[in-house]
């Protein structure tokens, strides 16, 4: 049997590597994430971690993405690149449409007429580079029902980065970039108005998880969370309208 090789990255913790697959400990909305991937895995849509059952530990078993996560400074081409591929992820996911009341992991819910799966976690950490650029999306358990905005606010939030008082010039200009690479008419203007909000539906996820003793959720605690994240959200509002008028 191949040994294990702790995979680095992320406060939520348990991955490990074993040959080419992944192994990650599961919970009650793994069922319906492992259902997203698979209706996946039938698309055309490529660099998605396919679904191979669960170990004898009761890990899910995925595939093993080749590659690098991404630092926080993500370079523009990469960020083009992964705006380009979220673009197409909620065009392909659009047809997917789980019936009733589904288990995820931000609670139950179900999908209204007007939502999509949002992969809801869609930042650099979970972005797979190669020497050839963007190759992949992995860590899937928070997806869930949503809008396209929710995700697009959500990376602009955590990879822009809005959370880091950076030069407004410089954030509006990544703003812009997402947006023209994202396509379909959203308007910068829409993803700065929407990363705020992305970022406190994130804190609730975050606390609903730790009141329901989610062991991944308590290890965000550990560093401080969700309150590191309200702090980021009430000084993004006072940064909001600087931003604003250079877009």
């Amino acid at each position: 049997m191949d040994s294990e090789e702790l995979l680095p990255g992320g406060n939520v913790g348990g991955a490990v590597r074993v040959g080419d697959t992944v192994r990650r400990a599961t919970g009650p909305w793994t069922p319906a994430v492992h259902a997203l991937l698979e209706h996946l895995a039938g698309t055309e849509l490529t660099g998605l971690p396919r679904v191979h059952g669960f170990d004898d530990q009761g890990r899910e078993v995925l595939d093993f993405l080749p590659g690098t996560a991404y630092g926080q400074e993500v370079p523009d081409d990469a960020l083009a690149e992964a705006m380009r591929w979220l673009a197409q992820y909620h065009r392909v996911v659009a047809s997917y449409r789980p019936v009733g009341e589904v288990v995820w992991r931000a609670g139950t819910a179900e999908l209204a007429a007007g939502q999509i799966i949002c992969m809801h976690d869609y930042g650099y950490y979970n972005w797979i580079g190669t020497p050839a650029g963007f190759s992949g999306v992995i860590d899937w358990d928070l997806a869930g029902p949503g809008v396209p905005l929710d995700d697009l606010g959500f990376t602009a939030w955590n990879t822009a980065p809005l959370v880091v008082p950076l030069d407004p010039a410089y954030l509006a200009a990544r703003l812009r970039l997402m947006a023209d690479a994202y396509g379909g008419g959203v308007t910068p203007l829409q993803i700065l108005e929407q990363a705020p909000l992305s970022a406190q539906r994130s804190a609730r996820v975050m606390r609903f998880g730790q009141a329901a003793g989610d062991p991944g959720m308590l290890n965000l605690a550990k560093v401080g969370e969700p309150e590191r994240t309200d702090v980021g959200v009430r000084d993004l509002f006072a940064r909001l309208p600087e931003i604003a008028r250079l877009l």
